[in-house]
């Protein structure tokens, strides 16, 4: 598919979007922390015969604003709202991995007019998560850059579609690849995870929502129950031999449960989550040889 970019410019920030100009319901892509839009490109390229599909690189990632001075929690809301009235989206479909479902979830909560619909990739309400921005902190200091080549970038993050997907994040200067973030935006973007939960925003969430949440979840299997207990109309799909980035492991997977979800009729409680047993069933796909996974 081919990518028109847009410039979506908010207090100042500068938010660079890529919009697949489908025709059907809009469905706007956030990434996580430390992520960017090009990590959606599989995803994006199953959804474009039937939707407008918009990739955001995210305040202080990618192409844009590398260092905002507010990376709130509030101003990735803001940013959200004013890419979906900027490129003239209607209800669009919010999804998001990571914190960019966390960012999708609260955008939901403080403005319920504006999205038809939620889907959160392990992506998860709970809280407080005190040191999560120092863990991280630790992690992006491990990364040995630059990196003498996007190929050991990607055997670095763990190889396969996961490191790949990583990998081409990032940027060629000076003789190395380097990343498209500063660190203390990354740690700064996270401060608010730290210190509070964020269940009253979940309970305010009123469309449609889908969790989909990967075999080797990051998200703990009571925090997914208790989200269903509080939402009970909440559905909710675990993706076999999947880790924490399974929208770069099975986009197949995930086009598929978010396909059945957007497409099918109105379902009654989601189910708990003992077990990782859900309320939608994974679609098995073909693989490059015939055969199912």
């Amino acid at each position: 598919m081919s990518w028109t970019e847009h410039t979506v410019v908010r207090g100042g920030v500068r938010l660079v979007c890529r919009d697949g100009g489908g025709p059907g319901r809009p469905v706007v892509l956030l990434h996580g922390l430390a992520g960017h839009a090009g990590e959606w490109d599989a995803l994006a390229e199953r959804l474009a015969p039937r939707h407008r599909v918009v990739a955001v690189d995210q305040r202080g990632h990618g192409a844009s604003e590398r260092r905002p001075d507010d990376v709130s929690r509030a101003a990735y809301v803001a940013d959200v709202v004013a890419v979906v009235r900027q490129l003239g989206l209607e209800r669009p479909v919010l999804v998001g991995q990571s914190l960019g479902g966390h960012t999708a979830m609260l955008t939901a909560a403080a403005h319920p007019e504006l999205p038809g619909a939620l889907v959160l990739v392990e992506a998860a309400a709970g809280g407080p998560n005190p040191g999560v921005d120092e863990h991280i902190g630790r992690w992006l200091d491990s990364w040995p850059v630059p990196f003498p080549s996007r190929e050991a970038a990607a055997a670095f993050f763990g190889g396969g579609p996961g490191g790949d997907g990583w990998a081409a994040g990032l940027v060629e200067r000076d003789g190395g690849w380097w990343p498209r973030f500063d660190r203390d935006v990354m740690t700064g973007s996270l401060a608010e995870n730290a210190r509070r939960s964020f269940r009253e925003e979940w309970d305010r969430v009123a469309c449609p929502t889908l969790l989909v949440v990967a075999e080797q979840s990051f998200i703990p299997a009571d925090e997914v129950d208790e989200m269903l207990r509080r939402r009970p109309d909440t559905h909710a799909v675990s993706v076999p031999g999947t880790g924490h980035d399974l929208h770069l492991e099975r986009p197949d997977a995930l086009f598929g449960a978010v396909s059945a979800f957007l497409d099918g009729p109105s379902r009654g409680a989601g189910s708990a989550v003992s077990g990782r047993g859900y309320d939608l069933p994974v679609p098995r796909f073909p693989d490059e040889e015939g055969n199912d996974e």
